[in-house]
């Protein structure tokens, strides 16, 4: 079964630092999972501020600036992933370093037929 792991932390709660050690340990799992077949992607997002949101409302797009909730945390990356049940996505979810100060929501991906192939 697919899972998508969203990260959700304080995106000012990471010094440069910490960021880029996030970065780097983040690779190496994603490289493990990868060479587990459970590797499916993964990536940080840029700066809530980068955020752009749209709406369609009676037949109109609305266009905003800026993420469509105000929260504590922002969703900062995700990873995709194949995991045989939800424990396994669960330990997976654990290893990832945006854990350590924020939270990592797992999501079961649902499965629509006649998508194209990545």
């Amino acid at each position: 079964m697919k899972y998508m792991l969203l990260i959700y932390a304080d995106e000012n709660g990471w010094t440069e630092a910490e960021r880029q050690h996030c970065y780097s340990e983040s690779t190496e799992l994603a490289h493990e999972l990868q060479a587990n077949g459970q590797f499916l992607g993964a990536s940080p997002l840029q700066p809530v501020s980068t955020a752009t949101s749209v709406q369609v409302r009676n037949g109109k797009r609305l266009v905003t600036d800026g993420p469509f909730a105000e929260t504590r945390e922002q969703l900062g990356g995700y990873y995709m992933v194949e995991a045989k049940d939800l424990d396994q996505a669960i330990d997976i979810a654990g290893r990832i370093p945006g854990a350590r100060k924020g939270t990592v929501e797992i999501r079961p991906v649902v499965a629509l037929p006649n998508l194209p192939k990545i």
